[in-house]
């Protein structure tokens, strides 16, 4: 996986990772960011050291699952061209998840971005949701 964000171990490459005044490691009071912290539980479909994924609690489609960056970033709207590794990561993943999760006729990708684009959670996250339709959403 390449490189993303502000990575929290301490061997990771600088040369990658995000300005502090664009995103930070961890944000105490995120609930993503718990998540990732393993303080609150998930059903993780996948994780490694730069992303996690996770079924939805409240799913839209028979398989819906949220990619995060484990480095908080609130929005969409907060990234640079320092995240450009991370978001890549992120949409690379969701093809093969989605394969490796038995979806095989297609899939929707969606990130909502503050308030106007439907943002519930202030930490970036993908949607990637499919599965045979009618979906409950989406």
């Amino acid at each position: 996986m390449p490189s993303v964000g502000r990575c929290p171990c301490p061997a990771h490459d600088e040369t990658m990772n995000a300005p502090a005044s664009a995103s930070a490691a961890a944000d105490p009071n995120c609930i993503f960011c718990k998540i990732v912290a393993g303080q609150i539980p998930s059903k993780k479909a996948y994780e490694d050291e730069h992303l996690l994924a996770f079924h939805d609690i409240h799913p839209w489609a028979p398989v819906h699952v949220l990619i995060i960056p484990k480095q908080h970033v609130a929005t969409l709207a907060d990234v640079g061209p320092e995240h450009d590794a991370m978001l890549g990561a992120m949409l690379g993943l969701a093809p093969r998840l989605m394969k490796q999760l038995g979806v095989s006729n297609g899939f929707r990708t969606l990130i909502n971005c503050g308030p106007d684009g439907h943002q519930e959670v202030y930490h970036l996250h993908m949607h990637v949701m499919g599965g045979p339709r009618p979906w409950a959403r989406g």
